[in-house]
């Protein structure tokens, strides 16, 4: 049995302890600090912000926006750089949506194959409502975004790039920094999905000097129902809201309204309280493991993995040169579907299908696949499970396969 130094923090184990969780793309496990950070506001001050004049709505208030303050410093961001969102779909769509106002029949966005679903169909949709042109970065063999292909894709009708920085299904890190700087030269805004990177990697907007970046809290160890949306301030002040209504205004006329300093402007209604201060929690947990442990982690586990699948036959393995500790692959004819329910059998939770990144899927000319994703609490022992469960697929349906 291995040693993980991480794995008590996470109370799942407790009441599943046989459970080998291999779906940290989709949603990572949470700590037992960020569930008591949520109750502690639930138990002890549960009511709204920014609105009442008593005592407990200072004090969630006030929790609320320490929140924000140490959520933005985690990114290297102003407090008011950062609007808190559902999740980075949400993100994704509200600035989209904010951008697209400005956008003709005479624009076009560039984007990657590589796209989650949140960060692609935002400005696919935009091909419908304003007439503008969608353009594709080309990827390499392997499916890797390189900044040569992106400079090669970029014409003098591009005005956004929407781009992955760590795709969700082959766990390749996208080369950001001289792409954007590449982009602004060419007076491109960039629009950056980190919803995959931010639970492996340190992200300082101001470094990469990106436009936007979005990401979820609940695939760094937060809760589901919190997103951020980061702008720069510049941009965010030049931006209307999307949705209207409660504490988003400063005044309301009978026919106009005035609306607040950024980014209140964009938080219409009561926001999700309790997910801020979990998600504020889960910046802190991070910081006490940091990104390198976190980093060598994952690599220790990803070499160990490929060593164990060498010599495996029947395999399709589409991210053999991962940089995050993420598995995309297939047996050669069984459907990833019948596959991943063998899985399960053994207690192994992995995803197949998909992964909402269905582009991926059409340049591997697959009908999706079967992804294991690992963090901080996965072990040898989990891998070792892994390649016995993979063994035995083989097994169970040798008479499907195809070399």
């Amino acid at each position: 049995m291995n040693t993980n130094p991480y794995k008590h923090y996470f109370p799942i184990f407790t009441k599943h302890p046989d459970l080998v969780y291999l779906d940290s793309s989709a949603s990572s496990l949470k700590p037992q600090v960020v569930l008591d950070k949520m109750n502690e506001y639930y138990t002890e001050y549960g009511v709204n912000i920014h609105r009442g004049v008593y005592s407990l709505s200072y004090q969630a208030t006030e929790a609320y926006e320490a929140a924000r303050g140490n959520i933005a410093s985690f990114i290297g961001a102003k407090a008011h750089e950062v609007v808190f969102t559902g999740n980075a779909t949400e993100s994704l769509n509200m600035i989209a949506t904010m951008l697209g106002r400005n956008l003709t029949s005479k624009d076009a966005v560039l984007t990657t194959q590589l796209e989650h679903h949140s960060s692609l169909l935002p400005w696919q949709r935009m091909i419908h409502e304003k007439g503008i042109r969608l353009d594709y970065v080309p990827l390499t063999a392997s499916g890797r975004i390189t900044v040569e292909n992106v400079k090669s894709a970029i014409t003098s009708e591009t005005k956004i790039l929407a781009i992955t920085y760590v795709s969700n299904v082959l766990g390749y890190i996208t080369p950001l920094k001289e792409i954007i700087q590449f982009a602004h030269e060419h007076n491109i805004l960039v629009v950056v999905d980190a919803a995959q990177a931010i639970a492996h990697l340190p992200i300082d907007v101001k470094d990469l000097d990106c436009d936007f970046l979005a990401f979820s809290g609940h695939k760094m160890f937060g809760p589901t129902g919190v997103g951020v949306l980061y702008g720069k301030e510049s941009l965010l002040k030049t931006c209307s809201p999307v949705e209207v209504g409660g504490d988003m205004n400063d005044d309301v006329d009978l026919y106009e309204m005035v609306v607040r300093p950024i980014p209140y402007r964009f938080e219409a209604g009561t926001p999700m309280i309790a997910e801020v201060l979990g998600l504020s929690q889960a910046v802190d947990f991070i910081r006490s493991i940091t990104y390198p442990a976190i980093m060598a982690h994952e690599k220790e586990l990803l070499t160990y993995l490929h060593d164990k699948l060498k010599g495996i036959p029947h395999l399709t393995i589409y991210n053999s040169t991962a940089d995050i500790a993420i598995l995309s692959f297939n047996f050669n004819g069984i459907h990833p579907h019948d596959a991943a329910t063998l899985f399960d059998t053994r207690h192994i939770a992995l995803r197949a299908g998909y992964h909402c990144s269905q582009l991926v899927a059409r340049f591997f000319h697959c009908y999706g696949s079967l992804r294991a994703s690992f963090h901080i609490y996965n072990t040898k022992d989990d891998i070792d499970q892994l390649i016995c469960a993979i063994k035995e697929t083989l097994e169970f349906f040798k008479s499907y396969l195809e070399d």
